[in-house]
C-alpha cells in the first residue's frame, strides 16, 4: 500500500471485473463506542456493549475482515456485497467491504467509515447511486 500522509490510499476498482450501478441509502460510522457498540468493563477493558455478544471483548476499530478501519473502509451485508466488494460512492470516494453493521441489512444498505464522529454525523443518511465492482 502506498502511504499518502500517514494512511493508505484508498482502493481503486480492479481491472477486468464488470461494474454495475445501485441505488443505496448510504450511513456513516467511526470506530467511537456509539457507533461500533462497545463499552469499557470494570476492569476498563473494551467489551461488546449489547447483543448476543455482549460482554465479549471487542478489540475497537479492526473490522469484521480484520483488517484496521480506516477512510476507504465500508460495511455492508456481507451476504450481498462479499469482503473485498469494491463500491465507488459519491462523495466519499472509493472503498472495500471488510466490516459488516448489524443495522446494515440488505442489498441497498451501506456504511462508509470516518476519522471522526462529527465527519461521520455530518455525512448523515444519504441515498446515492453508487458503482459495485463485485469481489470474485
Amino acid at each position: 500500500l502506498l502511504l499518502v500522509s500517514g494512511c493508505a490510499t484508498r482502493p481503486k476498482p480492479p481491472s477486468g471485473v464488470k461494474a454495475y450501478n445501485r441505488d443505496m441509502v448510504v450511513t456513516a460510522y467511526d470506530a467511537g463506542k456509539k457507533s461500533t457498540n462497545w463499552k469499557r468493563n470494570w476492569r476498563l477493558q473494551p467489551v461488546v456493549a449489547s447483543g448476543p455478544n455482549k460482554g465479549q471483548p471487542k478489540r475497537v476499530g479492526i473490522t469484521a475482515s480484520g483488517t484496521k478501519a480506516r477512510p476507504g473502509t465500508l460495511a455492508a451485508d456481507t451476504n450481498h456485497y462479499p469482503f473485498g466488494t469494491v463500491i465507488y460512492v459519491p462523495g466519499y470516494g472509493y472503498g472495500r467491504v471488510e466490516d459488516r453493521g448489524s443495522a446494515i441489512q440488505g442489498p441497498d444498505r451501506l456504511d462508509v467509515f470516518f476519522k471522526s464522529r462529527k465527519k461521520a454525523l455530518q455525512w448523515g443518511r444519504q441515498r446515492v447511486r453508487v458503482r459495485v465492482w463485485p469481489a470474485h
